[in-house]
């Protein structure tokens, strides 16, 4: 069983969920987002709550209206935190969970203690206990396997969408910068050839004004005189 809230806290709402016992919580650490934030109760036992963070939101610049969200509910869930007064809560990117093989069910550390944050509760606020209930809807037998793999699908499926569009962003460019540069390249031949003088054609001609091809004829002329 999976409970998931919503909160309303913040804009676009955020998904809050968290496991019924320390089973479920088990399958919640092997099956976690990397957008997932996780909370508990600090030295204290508590339910595994996380928050599904929105796509550019960062786990360390969370909203503090949301945090508290979270905050309060882990508290909420926790039999001995939530009778008690100026408790700890930490939280935690979900790929710093560290589970290794020899600990209890349920129970988890860090792989970088530097990625943890501590919140203060000093007291249970009712009023976002009881909006967040309202919000509360059950999954009994939820695929999470499933969720996660479908998650990365859709992700390699983006990445691959924006890989393409980049290449043929990229080829566009350099069609265009051939097609700029061959206009250039006629331009400049075009203006060359009408800039060009008068050249070879006028140098046939004497300077006074006979065609200098006329002599060969003559000579052949003259020798034909001759023999006759």
């Amino acid at each position: 069983m999976v409970y998931y809230f919503t909160s309303t806290a913040v804009e676009p709402a955020a998904t809050i969920y968290m496991g019924k016992d320390k089973y479920e919580n088990e399958e919640l650490i092997k099956h976690g987002w990397p957008e997932d934030i996780w909370f508990h109760a600090d030295k204290l036992s508590s339910a595994h709550v996380y928050v599904r963070l929105a796509d550019g939101c960062e786990w360390d610049k969370m909203p503090s209206a949301l945090v508290d969200d979270l905050a309060q509910l882990c508290k909420a869930n926790s039999i001995e935190g939530n009778k008690k007064n100026n408790i700890t809560i930490i939280y935690t990117p979900w790929d710093n969970l560290l589970k290794r093989g020899d600990m209890a069910v349920g129970q988890v550390s860090f792989k970088n203690s530097k990625k943890v944050k501590r919140v203060c509760v000093e007291a249970r606020e009712n009023t976002v206990v009881n909006r967040l209930n309202k919000t509360r809807r059950e999954d009994p037998n939820p695929e999470l396997m499933q969720m996660r793999l479908d998650r990365d699908k859709a992700e390699r499926s983006a990445r691959k969408r924006a890989a393409d569009a980049q290449r043929a962003e990229e080829r566009r460019v350099a069609e265009q910068r051939r097609s700029d540069r061959d206009a250039r390249d006629y331009a400049r031949v075009f203006a060359d050839a009408k800039n060009k003088k008068p050249g070879a054609a006028d140098d046939i001609f004497a300077a006074d004004g006979s065609d200098s091809s006329d002599d060969g004829l003559g000579a052949h002329a003259s020798d034909f005189d001759a023999f006759m």
